[in-house]
């Protein structure tokens, strides 16, 4: 009786995939130990050889039976790993969800406050004037109101104003005819000229002009 390993060779040498070809080996009686230490051979050809009987269908029935149930299990292992995946990003969801809703509820919290504060330094504003108005004090019957003290050198600070304003129209008149008209060649222009940038240049610096000129801007 011909073994599966004299004219059959090595069995996973004729191994490709799932599919396992023993066709033309010569094949008394099928290997039936050497399939089952190939599980992966699904598919087994025995054409072309002397077999009279085939022991080996229940083999391979029994392995793909085997190979169902591992099949059935991975889906199960793989559904279950489903729902867990579908059931955490529910939780995430959820939790998101709940995030935002605080976040919304914080905010709209923090805006009636600063509305309440607005409404209240409103009604504080409101109620100054009054209060001022009845906590002025009333002015006793027969008083008279008291006048200004009058100010000080009012005629001496307008006559030195006076004074100071007509030399510069002065100045400025001089100084006019000497660069506008043919006189500006003349000798007399060119000191004009330059005794009135020296008076401008004096009276900027001088600090009595400053603060008539600061006084009369106060009245």
């Amino acid at each position: 009786m011909t073994k599966a390993g004299s004219k059959g060779g090595n069995l996973r040498d004729k191994l490709d995939g799932n599919e396992l070809d023993l066709s033309l080996s010569d094949l008394n009686e099928v290997p039936v130990k050497e399939l089952a230490a190939l599980p992966k051979a699904t598919i087994l050809d025995l054409s072309c050889n002397k077999l009279t009987t085939l022991p080996v269908l229940q083999h391979m029935k029994a392995v793909q039976a085997d190979q169902e149930r591992e099949r059935q299990r991975r889906l199960e292992v793989e559904r279950e790993a489903e729902k867990k995946r579908e059931a955490k990003q529910r939780a995430k969801e959820a939790q998101e969800r709940e995030l935002r809703k605080r976040e919304k509820a914080e905010e709209k919290e923090r805006r009636r406050k600063e509305y309440d504060a607005l409404k209240a330094a409103k009604r504080e504003q409101e109620k100054k004037p009054k209060k001022e108005a009845n906590q002025a004090p009333k002015s006793k019957s027969g008083s008279r109101p008291r006048k200004p003290p009058p100010r000080k050198h009012t005629r001496s600070w307008a006559v030195l104003k006076l004074l100071l304003l007509l030399l510069l129209f002065g100045v400025a008149g001089g100084l006019v005819a000497c660069r506008v008209t043919e006189l500006q060649q003349q000798p007399l222009c060119t000191s004009v000229n330059t005794i009135y940038d020296n008076a401008v240049q004096g009276l900027r610096r001088h600090e009595i002009l400053q603060w008539v000129l600061q006084t009369d801007s106060q009245q």
